[in-house]
């Protein structure tokens, strides 16, 4: 004998057939649920899912924008920015005092020699001989945390976290490379990406939130 199935009436019920105040109740939740998994959902880019917020020393940060890095035709990474609060101009970030991050997720495989060439390449495009001399110590330290990382592969995450009144935290693949110490190393290394030359103007306009 086939087992019957109590099924509730109003399980049987189409939209229709339920009260006019009742389908205004139920709009109202499937919209409400609808939205609540909208904000939910993070940013995709090149199949690289982004966090709409995340932690950095304690603090919270939400994503500001991102984009593609592109060189000549070929996708480098996807970069993102994650403030205090939303900015869309390079100097409201630049004078923001609290926590930031810089992520870097990469398309393709890049060595030593090529990350710290572009690096370099963003902070002489956008400072002067003598604002880079003064920075030189903390330069030479940011370069040797990548010649020792000695390579990143597509599929790395590449973070630089300012941490307020410590300073720029490396981290590659989930591990913590050292840390450069001052507020003006960050805001120079911000340049690369948010300065007058930066490293990619579309790039740049997609951080900035356009």
């Amino acid at each position: 004998m086939q087992e019957k199935h109590w099924i509730p009436a109003f399980a049987r019920m189409t939209y229709l057939e339920f009260p006019v105040g009742m389908r205004t109740v139920l709009i109202g939740l499937v919209l409400g649920l609808w939205l609540a998994a909208g904000t939910a959902v993070a940013a995709e880019i090149e199949g690289v899912r982004l966090d709409d917020k995340v932690q950095v020393g304690g603090a919270e940060l939400a994503l500001n924008g991102a984009g593609v890095r592109t060189r000549v035709f070929f996708k480098v990474y996807v970069g993102a920015l994650y403030l205090p609060k939303k900015s869309a101009t390079p100097d409201a970030v630049l004078g923001e005092a609290g926590a930031k991050r810089i992520a870097m997720h990469m398309l393709r495989d890049l060595d030593a020699e090529q990350l710290v060439s572009a690096f370099n390449d963003g902070l002489k495009k956008n400072h002067a001989p003598g604002e880079l001399t003064k920075l030189e110590p903390q330069m030479k330290q940011f370069d040797a945390i990548f010649t020792a990382v000695k390579a990143v592969k597509k599929g790395d995450v590449v973070l630089l976290d300012y941490l307020p009144g410590t300073g720029t935290r490396v981290t590659v693949r989930g591990e913590d490379k050292g840390t450069i110490a001052g507020e003006a190393f960050n805001r120079a290394l911000l340049r690369i990406w948010l300065g007058e030359q930066p490293a990619d103007t579309s790039l740049k306009k997609a951080m900035l939130g356009g």
